[in-house]
């Protein structure tokens, strides 16, 4: 990977989360001494590939949404 490569996008970014969670966040940040932004990068790259096996809305039918 080149120098260029390893830079970091640090462009400001908004998220929402439910008022619980984001206590939740807050609290470990705090536990852990670090950022909230870090503490969200550190979940995201533990949670990914679980993430990804979700299938996306256009995989999903119309039975998938049916209340039966």
């Amino acid at each position: 990977m080149s120098n260029t490569e390893k830079k970091t996008d640090k462009r400001k970014q908004s998220l929402y989360f439910p008022e619980d969670m984001l206590k939740e966040i807050k609290e470990e940040a705090a536990r852990q001494d670090r950022s909230l932004s870090w503490i969200v990068q550190k979940a995201w790259q533990i949670a990914r590939i679980q993430i990804m096996k979700f299938p996306s809305v256009t995989d999903l039918d119309d039975s998938d949404f049916s209340d039966d």
